[in-house]
């Protein structure tokens, strides 16, 4: 049966993305003409779209491997405002599950894309029309070759995102930067129970680029009760229930500053990210607790 249903699955996740994403890439080929009121009537379209895409998702997830979801905190989300996700990240299911909970509570999720995706053929354009921002990062060999090169990725990265200023967004980090696994925990020597050490550097360059957009930060926690699943358990139905806590908070002094250039500020911020995630563990400590 479960082979059924991962076939059945696959199948219906195919049409879908293949359904929607026509229509996004024909808006995203619209918007290469430079007229700015027809880039911002494409770049809706494409999001309406791509909003649509996450529902039909959430449909064949009910009829084909359906799961209890158990949600708390959405009350205070609204789709016209500016957020910046965090989560911990687990598994590729966390993003499906991030889409199916936030879907019409907050602006559809974009995600941080480095510039040189922008050049993948085909999806680029798709990226480029649902309005991910593309970011710049200097490296340190380059910062060594050419001083002058500092703070310009921060300064490229906000010319980007200028086009939120008047567009609520909501931009998604995963601030572990990677998915958790035992060894990765063994290996960082992380000192949380069920976390890998949170990553300043990804999470403090959005906010550095973006901290006057964003208005509220929401902190995200993931648990799956039954242990943490595959995509191939997800759509066999193997995941029976998860469960998702969402806290809103408000964007702390302590997130806005220049990372780059002020030590005390990042010694702030890390601090800052450091008392989350310490909080973020006890409530997976207190949710394993509970199976």
């Amino acid at each position: 049966m479960s082979f059924i249903r991962k076939v059945i699955s696959i199948l219906l996740y195919a049409v879908n993305t293949i359904f929607w994403f026509i229509p996004i890439f024909i808006c995203g080929l619209i918007k290469l003409l430079p007229i700015p009121p027809l880039q911002k009537a494409m770049s809706y379209i494409a999001k309406a779209c791509a909003s649509n895409w996450v529902a039909c998702n959430s449909v064949s997830q009910n009829l084909i491997a359906p799961y209890t979801l158990n949600v708390s905190g959405l009350n205070e989300l609204k789709r016209k405002d500016w957020y910046l996700v965090i989560a911990n990240h687990q598994s590729w299911v966390d993003i499906l599950v991030l889409q199916r909970v936030l879907h019409g509570k907050i602006p559809f999720l974009n995600f941080f894309l480095k510039k040189e995706l922008l050049y993948v053929p085909v999806l680029g354009l798709a990226w480029w029309a649902l309005d991910f921002p593309f970011m710049t990062r200097t490296s340190k060999s380059q910062l060594k070759k050419n001083p002058k090169l500092r703070g310009k990725d921060i300064e490229t990265t906000r010319k980007a995102c200028e086009k939120f200023k008047t567009m609520p967004v909501s931009i998604v980090n995963f601030v572990e930067g990677t998915r958790y696994t035992e060894s990765k925990h063994s290996k960082q020597k992380s000192p949380f129970t069920h976390l890998l050490k949170p990553k300043a550097g990804g999470i403090a360059f959005v906010m550095q680029a973006m901290g006057e957009q964003i208005s509220k930060v929401v902190n995200v926690t993931i648990h799956y009760p039954g242990g943490v699943p595959t995509f191939a358990d997800f759509i066999a139905g193997k995941v029976k229930s998860v469960d998702v806590q969402v806290e809103v908070m408000p964007v702390s002094a302590n997130l806005v500053g220049d990372y780059t250039n002020d030590p005390e500020f990042r010694v702030r911020f890390q601090s800052e990210l450091n008392a989350l995630w310490q909080a973020k563990d006890a409530q997976l400590v207190e949710l394993a607790d509970k199976k």
